[in-house]
């Protein structure tokens, strides 16, 4: 032990044992659960030989209720940095297989010291969870870690990328990590995430409920819109983040990856296809990923919470090897209506275009905000308002294109000339104004319609007068809302055009400590 060669072997022993710092049993069981330990997601995750450990021996040091007789290496944690497609990138893996991936103190201080230096050096920081919760033996010093993590994940917000893959049990006061970081990706039937679990609420309120019905990855991607992927397994999961990452910047000060590739502008029969997509019938509805495919290069649409508000579209693509972020409205769904879930999901999403220097490119077809008591009750006066002041704030290039419906104060919301949009397009097919022709004869001409000696042949006569004299673009393109009303086709043509010229765009907003977004 006094020579060299004796503290290099003594330096291996360390290593192995803290490499193999679960037991056999429980890696063992990890696996029998179809679940991959901390070490093999990060070798998953990062490219061949790039991980580089932080911290491989740090332990704790409680001696409670008989800790001091079981101080593993690492502490159940394994905290580091690597790259990922040739980029820097920091990372975090919670250990199931000691102490259950239970967080105490120096567990915490290593995951606040890789998001630290993640910080400092301006890289994304990726947290992959799976922990049992709070480590009780260690009271009130795992609790101030959780608020240590919690302050970093918001002091990181909008500076580095941060992604939260959920791959097993995350209870408690940890679920805030992944609530506040950019996107969450949780697996199937494999991961867990609840504020209180099924036996408390069956104490407390009586209700009967299981683990993947209160908190599982189908729950948080359909109801909650904790998630925004649900993964079939594990390495699902980590190529959604893989391929997420490929359309995010390392920071706020970068531009987002770009694989430059100048398209070409010719109209194209595929372009010609959107010109016969909007049915004649207002009220019959189209797919509008149909739209999104036609305008990205190779078709490719990388969607995020597709299962969440499907009434509205939101995701990333490429216009000329350039990442882009989506926002389109889906007739399929409520025939595109915004309501709560869709104005959070969407503003959300504006916003993290707008932190990360990600364009952000709007389909609209619109009739208005979903009608309902619940949710007027529920607050879509306030939380609808958030997506105003997403499409506000936003300083990225803003192009919106309107293909049918923009009625009432949707047409305002769904990032109009007014609230900053660089470019607005509309197809002929395009209807602005404050509400559809049935509506607004039946208000307009009530009288008319009451006294006709036929109601019905009147109704019809003066919804077609509004429909010619109101529901087309050219009024909106007369007083400049509109830029430019266009082909369907050309629609490819004036979007990459139009984000050549927004590349060189800045625009600053009033200096202030922070808005006060109506949350």
């Amino acid at each position: 032990m006094h020579t060299t060669a004796g503290k290099l072997a003594d330096l291996q022993r360390r290593v192995q044992e803290a490499t193999h710092a679960g037991s056999e049993r429980a890696v063992e069981k990890q696996h029998a659960k179809g679940k991959l330990t901390a070490r093999e997601r990060i070798l998953l995750l990062l490219d061949e030989d790039s991980f580089v450990e932080l911290d491989e021996f740090a332990r704790h040091r409680s001696t409670n209720f008989g800790l001091e007789h079981n101080r593993p290496y690492g502490d159940g944690v394994v905290t580091g940095y690597g790259t990922l497609d040739g980029r820097p990138v920091a990372v975090f893996s919670q250990d199931f297989t000691v102490f259950g991936g239970a967080l105490g103190e120096v567990y915490g201080q290593k995951i606040v010291k890789v998001m630290d230096f993640a910080l400092k050096t301006g890289c994304p920081v990726i947290g992959i969870n799976d922990s049992g919760g709070a480590r009780i033996q260690e009271g009130v010093a795992s609790l101030g870690a959780y608020g240590e993590i919690f302050r970093r994940n918001t002091h990181a917000s909008g500076v580095i990328p941060q992604i939260s893959l959920v791959v097993g049990p995350c209870a408690g006061g940890a679920v805030y990590s992944p609530a506040i970081t950019d996107f969450t990706v949780m697996v199937d039937q494999t991961s867990h995430m609840f504020i209180t679990g099924p036996d408390v609420i069956k104490t407390v309120t009586g209700e009967d409920v299981g683990f993947e019905e209160l908190g599982g990855a189908r729950t948080h991607n359909t109801a909650s819109g904790v998630a925004h992927h649900m993964a079939g397994d594990e390495k699902d999961a980590i190529d959604y983040v893989k391929q997420l990452l490929s359309y995010l910047p390392s920071n706020n000060l970068s531009e987002p990856p770009a694989y430059t590739e100048e398209a070409d502008l010719t109209v194209t029969d595929e372009d010609r296809e959107l010109d016969t997509l909007v049915p004649d019938s207002a009220n019959q509805p189209y797919d509008m990923h149909t739209v999104i495919e036609h305008i990205l290069d190779d078709t490719e649409f990388f969607e995020t919470q597709p299962l969440f508000a499907p009434n509205i579209l939101t995701g990333f693509g490429r216009v000329e090897g350039h990442p882009v972020g989506i926002v389109a409205n889906q007739p399929m769904q409520y025939a595109g209506c915004l309501d709560i879930n869709a104005s959070e999901k969407a503003a959300r999403f504006v916003r993290t275009c707008d932190a990360f220097n990600v364009p952000v490119i709007t389909f609209v077809d619109v009739p208005g905000f979903l009608p309902g008591v619940d949710q007027e009750h529920t607050g879509i006066i306030r939380r609808g308002a958030k997506l105003i002041y997403a499409y506000a704030e936003a300083t990225v290039p803003l192009i919106t294109v309107i293909t049918r419906k923009a009625f009432g104060g949707a047409y305002d919301v769904m990032g109009s000339k007014h609230l900053g949009a660089d470019l607005n397009l509309a197809w002929p097919t395009a209807q602005i104004a404050v509400m559809g022709a049935q509506g607004a004869v039946n208000i307009l001409h009530r009288r008319t319609i009451a006294e006709a000696d036929d109601p019905d042949t009147t109704r019809t006569r003066l919804i077609q007068e509004y429909e010619d004299t109101l529901l087309n673009p050219y009024i909106a393109a007369e007083r400049g809302y509109i830029d430019a009303v266009i082909t369907p086709s050309d629609t490819r043509r004036h979007i990459t055009r139009g984000l050549r010229q927004l590349r060189t765009k800045r625009e600053t907003l009033p200096p202030k400590k922070h808005g006060n977004i109506p949350l």
